[in-house]
């Protein structure tokens, strides 16, 4: 859903008529017109308007009416207050944004202005799918982000921040590279300039993977106006120390500043400083790509079935999340993944020390998340206490991770010399520096093991942390025994059996029967008991020494609240200002947890570390598809491992390898495992194969599966040529690319002809790595034509008229693909079946049917020339000249001699 247009700054909306409620929330709507205005009516959230009717619908509430405005009845909606995060959520699942509005004094403080004083009120938040920071609305696996994308001079520039962690990026990218940026990222909502979303090119990608689209103002994306806000929000006095931004990154940025400052209603969260993201530093996956591959969910959208589902042995959601980030935009460098490698290989054979840090890490909640409430000033004790629990926690894995280094190699055999210099990060990042231990220790000082939910419970500070606090709290708790004396005082000066109680209206007071009520007043001549109110059994009085002793309970009761929340806001402050340091902690924590997983699940699964260098190989010995090889695994089966050898030079193997083979026979996971295998490699994770060498891949693209875009009106084969047609454009010899059976959604002889030239485009002009599956087997015998390309065939057998897969790789071309069989194993009718068997036998013995591959021009990469034009022979003349429905026999004989004598000429 897309934001309205608000209207201009000036304009004030019209509230006559209006009874003052209804006249402060118009005048709220007015400066959010594109959110549902929630407003706090004492237990309440209401809803009023048209925004009632949209909230009644979305979350299923009662529609009701209360007054009317200009002639016409208000419609009202409501959601109780302590629910409202959760009708909250569902309105922002389904795409709507909510301005929260909440009483910002007390009501007894407005009835002090006059009996119908209107109570103050104000937005304290605009929730939006991109800026959600409680646990309750977010998936703890899965980052949240919010990206922008501006531009300026003709340069397009990406930013991207994850709220709810304090991530923040920015990348400068090409037109034909959004799509790529943006499926990465996945954001749940984008802020786009206006004039962006005109874009035909760029709009159909922001619709399909920018997540929720909000336009925004051309005077927003101004990079003067930009920076200020940015200065702003990070309190500088220049962003040079972050580094030098393009103008564009600087428009894109200031982009999510300004919307920062409009949701979170001027309160600043903890941010890293941007981080400038370069596009050539990691591996560039498309958008088909990378559904096609199902890195981080399945086609059907799940989890369960994807890259990230089989690898992910992660114990904490930062790390489950990094891991992710990780998959998602593999690295480029070869130092920068060996850096990464190191590190799992050094854990690797440390299986106790392993075992200890998971321990440590699986007691640990989202410290980043609660971080960024504390800052947004959205926190509870609660996330105190995260905080407090994961500095002592890193201090534990600090240690554990230091005894390790220190261990003598010998007694470990395969383990590195040298420990990683990703270790030694991680162990500084997580040594506290003496300010932050000591705000560590004062946590746990203050806070209790267990606070309440809510910080108006109260209760979350430690007896014995403040003495103000400890003193109110005792005339609190000794309020019972304080009655109890005064009870039995006043029994003794009077002779009857007093009896104090309590209720919320009255605070404490006398409760006598009438009769001794009757006694009471007959012997008070002093007027010490003043009378408050009777009932039909009862009188209840008060005395002035109970009414200060009900005051001052009361104020005790209230000043300890507020002292314990003066205390957690000077708690907060001290955590907010130390948020540079927590936030690196917590992202070594994710480091460690992601590498430790890693050595984990490649000691289950005999995962090898792949060679990574500069070079243009790419050989796998014995791989598997880590996601199939789990799934069979689960079902007691084994999977088959396959080699793969190519080197786009040519030298030492193909550059292209043609797969043929049966349908079902695995073509299509062979292809997807070596690409998912080269993922897993340069996001720095050890890989499920005996061995593995490569040459970084800068682009990788997969053409596998059929697919339409009906909206587009691309039919299957049309979204087939297009894909097709964005890997011959864009691949290098630095590529690797997949092709499952390009041409086959047209006719025979078209299809041949386009896989042919694509094979001769990828092998030639292109000479990137390639594994090509098809059906065409007249391809095979290019093997024998172009210089570096080879066949493959995933083998099958028949046995007793059954077909059986072996789901080997081996050398050579397949003769057939077995269509017939595996109809018949799909439930085809038998009649059908045997039909068709019939036909293909037929087909396959006329000749006439066979394409001749000598016959096709192999290496003519240009038009043949037209034949040259020729007059028309004296044959041809006297034939046109010839009606034959005209002549007679002997006409006709005398034709024939006459054309004979011709040809002699």
């Amino acid at each position: 859903m897309n934001a309205q247009t608000p209207p201009p700054e000036n304009a004030a909306p019209n509230v006559e008529g209006a009874t003052p409620v209804i006249a402060q929330y118009i005048q709220l709507k007015a400066q959010h017109p594109g959110a549902l205005l929630l407003m706090r009516m004492g237990d309440f959230y209401e809803i009023f308007f048209e925004d009632a009717v949209t909230a009644s619908q979305a979350l299923s509430l009662a529609l009701t009416k209360r007054g009317t405005f200009q002639g016409k009845d208000i419609p009202l909606a409501g959601v109780p207050a302590h629910a409202a995060e959760a009708y909250i959520a569902k309105l922002i699942r389904l795409g709507h944004r909510v301005a929260v509005c909440d009483q910002l004094e007390d009501p007894a403080e407005a009835k002090k202005r006059g009996a119908k004083a209107t109570v103050k009120r104000g937005i304290t938040r605009v929730v939006t799918p991109g800026t959600l920071t409680e646990d309750t609305l977010l998936e703890m696996s899965v980052a949240n982000r919010l990206v922008a994308l501006s531009s300026r001079g003709g340069v397009l520039a990406l930013a991207a921040v994850e709220l709810s962690t304090g991530d923040v990026e920015v990348v400068e990218v090409a037109p034909d590279q959004v799509g790529v940026q943006l499926s990465a990222l996945r954001p749940s909502e984008s802020l786009v300039a206006d004039r962006l979303i005109q874009d035909e090119t760029l709009y159909p990608l922001l619709k399909m993977y920018g997540g929720v689209i909000q336009p925004q103002p051309a005077s927003l994306c101004d990079p003067a106006a930009g920076e200020a806000r940015l200065l702003k929000l990070y309190g500088v006095q220049t962003l040079d120390g972050f580094g030098q931004f393009s103008p564009a990154e600087i428009s894109a940025l200031g982009l999510i500043a300004a919307y920062i400052d409009l949701t979170q209603a001027g309160k600043i969260p903890s941010l890293k400083p941007p981080a400038r993201v370069v596009s050539q530093n990691y591996l560039s996956i498309d958008a088909a790509t990378r559904n096609s591959l199902e890195i981080d969910r399945t086609q059907q959208g799940k989890r369960e079935g994807s890259l990230i589902s089989a690898l992910d042995m992660t114990v904490t959601s930062g790390g489950c999340r990094l891991l992710l980030n990780r998959l998602s935009r593999p690295l480029y460098d070869p130092d920068a993944i060996n850096a990464r490698l190191d590190t799992i290989d050094w854990l690797l054979p440390r299986r106790d020390l392993r075992e200890q840090l998971r321990s440590l890490m699986r007691s640990l909640s989202d410290q980043a998340r609660a971080l960024s409430r504390l800052s947004l000033n959205r926190g509870s004790a609660r996330d105190l206490c995260v905080i407090t629990s994961a500095l002592h926690v890193g201090e534990n894995l600090a240690n554990a991770l230091n005894d390790a280094r220190h261990q003598v190699k010998s007694d470990l055999a395969g383990s590195p010399a040298e420990t990683p210099k990703e270790i030694d990060d991680i162990i500084s990042a997580l040594v506290p520096s003496r300010p932050l231990s000591q705000l560590r220790d004062t946590l746990e000082r203050a806070l209790v093991e267990e606070p309440p939910l809510k910080l108006s419970d109260g209760g979350f500070i430690r007896p014995g942390f403040n003495a103000d606090l400890d003193e109110a709290r005792t005339l609190r708790d000794d309020s019972r025994q304080i009655i109890l004396a005064l009870e039995q005082r006043l029994a003794a000066e009077t002779g009857i059996a007093i009896r104090i109680k309590f209720n919320n209206v009255l605070g404490y007071f006398i409760e006598l029967s009438a009769k001794l009520a009757e006694q009471l007043q007959a012997q008070d001549t002093q007027k010490q008991f003043i009378h408050r109110q009777s009932l039909a059994n009862q009188v209840r009085f008060v005395t002035t020494e109970l009414i200060e002793l009900d005051g001052r309970i009361q104020r005790a009761a209230q000043q300890g609240l507020t002292l314990e929340m003066d205390i957690f806001e000077q708690l907060r402050e001290q955590v907010r200002l130390a948020a540079a340091e927590i936030q690196g902690g917590h992202d070594a924590i994710c480091a460690l947890d992601v590498a430790v997983a890693n050595a984990c699940w490649a000691e289950e699964w005999g995962a090898c570390r792949p060679k990574i260098d500069d070079s243009l190989r790419l050989e796998i010995c014995r791989g598997r598809h880590p996601v199939v090889a789990a799934a069979l695994k689960a079902q007691g089966k084994p999977f088959t491992p396959n080699d793969v050898d190519l080197d786009a030079s040519g030298q030492d193997a193909a550059r292209l390898s043609l797969v043929t083979g049966p349908n079902m026979a695995g073509k299509s996971t062979y292809l997807r495992q070596n690409a998912l295998l080269i993922i897993m490699a340069q996001a720095g994770l050890f890989v499920p194969a005996k061995s593995m060498h490569l040459g970084v891949v800068d682009k990788l693209f997969s053409r596998v599966g059929a697919g339409d875009d009906l909206a587009q009106g691309r039919s299957t084969f049309m979204m087939e040529m297009v894909e097709t047609a964005a890997i011959l454009t864009q691949a290098t010899i630095r590529s690797f690319i997949i092709l499952d059976e390009i041409g086959r959604g047209t006719a025979t002889y078209d299809g041949l002809a386009i896989a042919w030239a694509c094979t001769e485009q990828l092998h030639d002009t292109i000479q990137a790595r390639s594994l090509f599956a098809t059906h065409y087997h007249e391809l095979a015998r290019l093997e024998g034509k172009l210089s570096h390309i080879n066949n493959l065939s995933l083998t099958a057998r028949e046995h007793d008229g059954e077909l059986i897969f072996l789901h080997e790789a081996r050398k050579g071309s397949a003769d057939r693909s077995y269509g017939v069989q595996v109809a018949r194993l799909a439930g085809m009718p038998g009649a059908v079946v045997a039909r068709a068997r019939d036909i293909l036998t037929r087909l396959e013995e006329d000749n006439q049917t066979q394409l001749r591959l000598d016959d096709l021009p192999l290496f003519s990469s240009l038009r043949p020339p037209e034949p040259a034009a020729r007059s028309a022979s004296k044959v041809e003349t006297a034939l046109k000249g010839v009606d034959p429905d005209d002549l007679s026999p002997k006409e006709a004989l005398e034709v024939i001699y006459n054309l004979h004598k011709l040809l002699k000429e």
